[in-house]
């Protein structure tokens, strides 16, 4: 098994309503309504209620609508990991970059992480809990309190966090957890499962 497994994701010719808005960064509300106003040309399956887009229509919207193409010619996920710790944050980055379906950004605090998430939208955050300014739980709560970002996947990072404290990290809108020091190939597998892709051979 290469590392380029799941690469094929960017080279599908059709794409369901639920794929097409995680590539252009916007809700499936937002493509159902495109689609059923004529705007996103597409194609229902025969008996049932699920719309398909072909790949050509996609990059079509995307263009009249200036959003970014990339993201459907790339086909990477974005991973926008938050930590202070070099160390950490090295063997994260390290790990996904060996695998070209992934591109990644850094920042190292509650602030920056909010922000980025605005501007970047990743599809998953690797948060730390132990941030220098506001902790991980608030950033999972603000970026939960947006609508436009609620898509995002979040697995929150700590050594320092309790049981309990994790049943509320969860309530705050974390998917999933682990405690440092983590297996960084239990982080990948987790990150594929939340992103349901392949994992890759390591």
């Amino acid at each position: 098994m290469s590392l380029h497994i799941g690469t094929h994701s960017n080279m599908k010719t059709v794409f369901t309503t639920g794929e097409a808005a995680k590539i252009c960064k916007v809700s499936q509300q937002t493509i159902i309504r495109c689609f059923d106003s004529g705007q996103l040309k597409g194609f229902r399956v025969p008996g049932s209620r699920f719309r398909r887009i072909p790949r050509e229509a996609l990059y079509r919207f995307m263009r009249d609508n200036n959003i970014p193409t990339d993201a459907l010619e790339s086909g990477r996920r974005r991973i926008l990991v938050v930590d202070d710790e070099p160390a950490v944050v090295d063997i994260i980055t390290s790990a996904l970059a060996t695998d070209s379906r992934f591109e990644t950004r850094v920042v190292n605090n509650g602030f920056e992480a909010g922000k980025t998430a605005a501007e970047y939208h990743p599809d998953l955050m690797v948060l730390d809990i132990m941030l220098p300014d506001i902790n991980g739980q608030a950033v999972c709560e603000l970026v939960r309190k947006d609508p436009g970002l609620q898509d995002i996947k979040i697995v929150c990072i700590s050594g320092m966090v309790e049981e309990d404290k994790i049943a509320d990290l969860k309530a705050s809108g974390a998917d999933d957890f682990l405690h440092k020091p983590f297996d960084i190939d239990e982080l990948l597998a987790r990150i594929c499962r939340l992103l349901d892709m392949e994992t890759a051979a390591r």
